[in-house]
């Protein structure tokens, strides 16, 4: 398919170069332009903090249903049939939670998808947006990228517009963050010239949308700690189960013991 692709772009120079001289032609290294903006850099290392902590996350669970494998094969021949089942159902149930949860973190739609699209996606977009801005500027018909599959097999570095473009996306990107203070400046006189009514209505709105959001994270935790107690239970039961067992098991041995002395 590369072969392909190469062949057909090769031909499309050569034929625009043997046709009309005038034509002109760049190219860029976007990996290098990346590696090069801070932002990217910034994006691109919040990204990776948070799919090592959702892949801690995911290993952790892992184990846990493997510990609890190992020990529903190691008790499994003194537990009741109920007890088998329900510890079963319980294992098919963490397995099912750990596969939405993996789905719910690198899915089509999941958060890796959503935070790359919101961290690193406006940083490619300025990229595309510069290139678009500077070929029409100096007039290029065609600006390849080096770093994507196509296959350069010789480029000049006299067309290598990449430091053009870090140059202008630095270039606007200071500009946002002046703009962006202005803003706050603006923001902030807007504020202090509020009547105290108005600061108060303000703060109000800002209080109950921090008591939604504190509200959500409690009914989550009041969730999570039931199942937790659930879980206890259970094991309080297992264990409980277990020790009758272990008791009746020592009585029945003791029993044939005294029997069996009993018949010497």
């Amino acid at each position: 398919m590369k072969k392909n692709i190469l062949s057909i772009v090769l031909l499309l120079i050569s034929s625009i170069v043997v046709a009309q001289k005038t034509q002109r032609i760049a190219y860029i290294d976007m990996e290098y332009i990346l590696q090069n903006i801070p932002q990217y850099l910034e994006a691109q290392n919040s990204l990776d903090a948070k799919v090592e902590k959702w892949k801690t996350k995911l290993d952790k669970e892992a184990r846990a249903i493997e510990v609890l494998k190992t020990d529903l094969i190691n008790e499994k021949a003194i537990l009741t049939k109920d007890l088998v089942d329900e510890r079963e159902e319980d294992i098919l149930i963490k397995q099912e939670s750990l596969r939405r949860l993996e789905s719910l973190y690198f899915g089509p739609s999941g958060d890796m998808y959503n935070l790359r699209k919101q961290l690193i996606q406006p940083v490619q977009d300025q990229v595309y947006s510069a290139v678009q801005t500077i070929a029409a500027r100096k007039k290029y018909d065609f600006v390849f990228d080096k770093s994507s599959e196509l296959v350069m097999l010789y480029s000049n570095k006299k067309h290598d517009i990449s430091d053009l473009i870090v140059k202008m996306i630095n270039i606007d990107q200071r500009k946002q963050e002046k703009k962006d203070k202005i803003a706050a400046k603006k923001e902030l006189l807007k504020n202090e010239g509020l009547s105290d009514e108005q600061k108060a209505r303000i703060k109000r709105k800002e209080d109950l949308k921090n008591k939604k959001e504190a509200d959500r994270l409690a009914k989550i935790k009041q969730i999570e700690e039931k199942r937790q107690a659930r879980l206890k239970e259970r094991a309080a039961k297992r264990k409980l189960l277990l020790e009758k067992k272990a008791a009746l098991k020592k009585a029945q041995e003791e029993a044939k013991k005294k029997k069996e002395a009993e018949n010497k």
